[in-house]
Formats: C-alpha cells, structure tokens, sequence
C-alpha cells in the first residue's frame, strides 16, 4: 500500500461568465454542471478564493446536501479542492446528506470558517433537474452580497484551481478520516457526522420535549402526518418525532431521501405536497407538516386539509412565542418578515410593542439582523420560518414550535387561526407563479411596469372592479437600508399600495429553474370578512395586476403555473 503524501496539483482552467450566485447560490441544471468542463471546479475554487488565505489555512469548513443527484460527485471534488487550498478539517454529514438548518446548525457549533451547501432547495432533482452549490459564511447563514460578489468577480477571471486528485474519502462511515498531502506539514482530516444528533441537541434546548412527547404519545395525543418529500429531512423526522417523541411510524411518509424526490418536485405547498394534502383532508389526522428538499421549508395543515398560510403561521408564532421555552429564556428582541410577505405580523408587533422589519427576500437580510441581537423570529412567504437559533429558516424547528402552540393552547390549528383572525384581523394573501417565462419578455414586462408606476400621475389613480375602487397610495421598487451596517439593496420588488394598505407586488425571482419566474402577490386586509374564501376576496386586485402589468398578454401566458 502506498502511504505517500497525496499529491497537490494546479490545473489550467477557463472562466465562464454565468456563475453569480443568486440569493440561493449558484442555481443550474444537472447537465450543465456535468457538460460544461470545470464548471463545479471553477466555482469551488472562487469560493475558497473569496476567503483570505490566513483565514483559510487549517481552518474548519462544513460540507452537506440535500441528497439530490450529482450530490456525492460534487462532495469528492469539493473534498480534493478544500485539501489542495489550505483547509484544515471538512465536517461532513453521513453519506453527505445534511439538511440546510443542520449545517448552520455545525457551522456555529464547530466555530467552522463556513460551510458549503448542496441543494436547489425545492427545485426538481435527478439527472434531468437541478443541483446547486452555495456558501454560508461563519455566522452559520447565506453570504452577504458582499461576499456573493466576491465570487462571481474571482470566477469571471479564474485561470487555475488547485486539486489534490488522489484523494479519496469514505463517506459512508462515521468518525475522522486523515490524510498526508505533499509539502502540508499537518495531516489533513475529514470528520463524517451523524448531523441529526447535533441538530437535535439543539431542538432539546429550544423545546419542551416531555410536553411534545406528552401531545404526541399520551393518553390525549393528537395524530399528525408528517411528509418528508423524499428530501433531505426524512431522517430527522424520523428519529425526532418518531423515535424520541414517540409519533407512530406511519405518521412519517416519504422519509427516505432520494436523488431525484421520487420523481416528484420537493416544494411544500398545496400543489405539490398532493399526498399531504389528500390524507390531511379525509378528517383522521389533527396536523399534518411538509418538508422541501433542504429541510428549511415548511408548509402547515389542520385538520380536513385547512390550510396556514406562511405569513399567518409566522404570525400565529409570534402571538404564541412564549410556548417556547427558549424565548421564556432569551426574551425577544424583534420580529421581522420579508417584504412579500403579508403584514399579518406588523399587527402581532404592533400589538405586542416588538419591533417589526421588513426586509428585502433573502434569509441573509435576517442574518445580520440576528447577529446584531435585534431579532428573535422571522418569515417569509415562500414557507420559511425560522427563529434565531440558527441562521437559516428551518422547516422542522417551525413545526416543533406549531405543535408547541397545541401543547399549551389544546385547540385545533383551524380554530388558533380563527381566533387569532379574530384578534387581529385576517390578512388575505395570495401569490402567482408565473415559470419559466421568457426571460426578456419578463425583464422587459418589468421595465414598463416601474416607468408606470414612476410616473406622478400614477399616484391617486384609481381602478375599479365591479363594485370595488382602489386607489393608490404610494409606489415604488422597494429598497432597504440595513439598519445595523446601512448597506442599500435596490430593485427588490415592485410595489403598488394603496389607501385601504392593500398591496400588489411584483417581483423576479431568482430562485428557478430556467428561464424566468414572474411572481405576483396580492395582500389585502379585512377586519370583517375573516372567513371567505382567498381567491375571491383578492379577485378584484388580482385582475387589477394583470391589467397593470398586461402579463398574459406579454408573456403569452394564460395562467399562472402554481397559485399559492
């Protein structure tokens, strides 16, 4: 057996001009990565690139993802890379599957320089879908755009990267593994985790677990249906609901991570997550919980089906906060929703005298509020909830906290809802999907929507639908000053708003597939009519959007692709 140094080797590449990462990282489909020569490889070495060399020499750097294909390629090239640039120690999860909140999650708890993260999130897998790389910095969450951009000016001019091709790492056994590189004078190590353990050390030290397992396998418990969407958390709800905290087995389905989902696409919301939604409705169920491919989404049910919006379930969070032990512990510092989202939480802070920000879409936004010690809880709509615990959303610790809120309160989701639309008032909220658009027509779409609404006259104008008029108050392309370094984001969105703080927003998302996602939403409050049905409450301003924005004219489209 050859017991040589592995050998670190310098290898020739050429730059390609489409890696900037977006606010999930660098999104792209299985082929490209596969077809496009060093593609992976130029990326990898951009991100290592991006950290000082004093800060990168021995340091500590987590790696996982969310199981999906092209997973464990990448993992081997990512080790070789890391090796080869100066790291000290990789953490990776077992067979290198570890959900996004668990590699905060290690990130914080290892003090590591960062981690890298493997997932298009609820993007569609397999050889046909999509794969995706991001960086997470030391604070345990996405990088600061700062960082972001770093690595696309190293990648658009990248002429090497350093490898160590021999290197070879067993990750289907747990504990270190050492290896001898030429001219290191420290071994280099890798450490395989059982990263479910470590993610679940945290979620004793948030929750009440003898009141969880009491609720869900005492003599009065509830029966939930918990579905994993072949994602990345199966494992975590399996040994989190069922083995600690006594849930049947057969309440957790879908729980054995797969690299293409099982052919299905890992996005929890009612169109997606159809056998959740089909079992919830037949009545034997009182929770039911979907997981996206990452674990950091999260979509809620009552029974018969009824459905929690993600703005109101952060909401309904934040009135209920102190259910959790943790924020009995730590107080709570600020809450704080993504502009989208609806303002159902504005009216918990406004009651509750908590401070409430509104921030661009991007968990990173979020981040550095937390780290600054002015936020405790946070959502947004596209199903990420998450407190300060880590610096990700994190769908499982938001369905620890739901049934934390059942424990306390022992009434149904459906009438939490209801009482708390009682309390407040109900925000309806709606958001269409518009995939796989042109991506000029969209831009261009875009374009024309914000010289129309720039416009002077635009202001007080009115639009009638039948029997309603709205007349707007204020619009703008949202932009958002950070409070705690003053950093400016532009060109976040669309907005229209008007007197009655009703709010149609327009936005691209850069969170798809290919081509371009045009998503509109639609937020309307009623103090009233809390119990009609969303779709025709916001009829009237959801045509007044199409009408503004002549989108199916424009996009030859009839119809969004998902309603939400």
């Amino acid at each position: 057996m050859d017991n040589s140094p592995l050998q670190v080797l310098t290898i020739a590449t050429a730059p390609y001009p489409d890696q900037r990462p977006g606010t999930s990282g660098l999104r792209k489909r299985v082929s490209v990565f596969q077809s496009r020569r060093n593609y992976l490889h130029n990326f990898v070495q951009s991100i290592f690139s991006s950290i000082d060399l004093r800060d990168r020499q021995g340091s500590t750097v987590v790696v996982g993802g969310d199981g999906r294909f092209f997973n464990r390629t990448a993992i081997e090239v990512i080790v070789q890379m890391a090796a080869a640039n100066g790291v000290g120690r990789l953490i990776i999860g077992h067979h290198g599957i570890m959900s996004t909140p668990a590699v905060s999650c290690v990130i914080r708890k290892h003090k590591a320089i960062g981690g890298i993260v493997l997932t298009a999130s609820h993007n569609p897998g397999g050889p046909d879908g999509d794969f995706g790389i991001r960086f997470n910095t030391a604070n345990g969450g996405p990088a600061q755009e700062a960082v972001t951009s770093k690595i696309f000016q190293i990648s658009r001019t990248i002429e090497e990267f350093a490898i160590c091709p021999g290197l070879r790492v067993d990750l289907t056994t747990l504990g270190r593994q050492t290896f001898d590189l030429e001219n290191k004078f420290k071994p280099f190590t890798v450490e395989i985790v059982d990263s479910v353990e470590s993610y679940a050390n945290l979620l004793r030290n948030i929750f009440d677990f003898a009141a969880l397992k009491e609720l869900l396998s005492g003599e009065n418990r509830i029966k939930i249906r918990l579905d994993a969407m072949h994602g990345v958390v199966g494992p975590y709800v399996r040994r989190i609901l069922c083995e600690e905290l006594g849930c049947p087995a057969s309440s957790a389905i879908n729980c054995v991570p797969m690299e293409d989902f099982g052919g299905q696409h890992p996005d929890p919301n009612p169109t997606y997550a159809v056998d959740l939604v089909e079992s919830m409705r037949e009545g034997q169920y009182d929770f039911g919980a979907a997981f996206d491919g990452d674990g950091d989404r999260n979509m809620v049910l009552g029974k018969h089906g009824f459905f929690v919006t993600p703005s109101d379930s952060v909401a309904v969070i934040a009135d209920n906060i102190f259910c959790i032990p943790y924020f009995q512990q730590t107080g709570v510092r600020g809450f704080a929703r993504s502009m989208p989202t609806s303002a159902a939480l504005d009216r918990v802070a406004r009651a509750t005298k908590i401070e409430l920000y509104e921030t661009p879409t991007g968990w990173k936004f979020f981040g550095n509020l937390m780290d600054a010690g002015r936020l405790s809880l946070c959502g947004e709509e596209s199903f990420g909830t998450g407190g300060d615990h880590i610096r990700e959303k994190d769908g499982l610790w938001a369905v620890l906290a739901w049934l934390s809120i059942l424990a306390n309160r022992r009434q149904s989701v459906e009438e939490i809802v209801k009482n708390h639309w009682l309390k407040y008032g109900r925000n309806y909220f709606t958001r269409y999907d518009y995939e796989n658009v042109d991506i000029d027509a969209a831009c261009e779409m875009m374009e024309d929507v914000e010289i129309m609404i720039a416009d002077k006259s635009f202001l007080k104008q009115r639009f009638a639908v039948e029997d309603k008029v709205y007349q707007v108050e204020k619009a703008d392309n949202f932009e958002y000053t950070d409070p705690v370094d003053s950093t400016i984001s532009r060109n976040q969105g669309l907005r229209i708003i008007f007197s009655d703080g009703s709010r149609i927003i327009y936005r691209l998302s850069g969170t798809g597939r290919a081509g371009a996602t045009v998503r509109i939403y639609i937020d309307s409050y009623e103090k009233e009519l809390l119990f009609e049905d969303t779709q025709v409450m916001l009829a009237s301003l959801a045509t007044i959007a199409l009408k503004i924005s002549q989108l199916h004219h424009r996009t030859g489209r009839s119809g969004p692709s998902v309603i939400t």
